[in-house]
């Protein structure tokens, strides 16, 4: 019975260190609704540092598309961004916007990562 106590005791403990990250619930921000249209333009954020949040974004499929890169402090490899279907490498500043239009795309998912593949982040776009 004790085994069994601490056993349950280490899991909540790790999983409240697991949904945190920086004091940020991280579950809360991968399904944050980070996808705004202006003026005509979809534009979809996400943050960059110590990865990309959220992790997942949804978009609809067929609105000329920016995605919207900020970055605070950002010193790690989640500063330089690649998406390779689209040939796109950039290299973000330490803090600030970056957008990268993307144009108008498909129903497909948009896969990308940090410059040395250890972050990845999509973005599902649906009709």
């Amino acid at each position: 019975m004790t085994l069994t106590s601490i056993i349950v005791a280490v899991v909540l403990i790790g999983g409240a260190f697991v949904l945190t990250k920086n004091g940020r619930n991280t579950e809360a921000l991968a399904n944050a609704n980070n996808v705004a249209i202006v003026d005509g333009k979809q534009i979809v954020t996400i943050n960059a540092k110590g990865g990309y949040l959220p992790r997942k974004s949804v978009a609809k499929a067929g609105i000329p598309t920016v995605i919207r890169f900020d970055t605070d402090g950002t010193f790690d490899c989640s500063s330089a961004v690649r998406i390779p279907s689209m040939n796109i490498s950039q290299v973000l500043p330490q803090s600030g916007s970056t957008d990268i239009d993307i144009g108008t795309q498909h129903a497909t998912t948009l896969q990308g990562a940090c410059g040395m593949g250890m972050y990845p982040f999509e973005i599902n776009f649906e009709i």
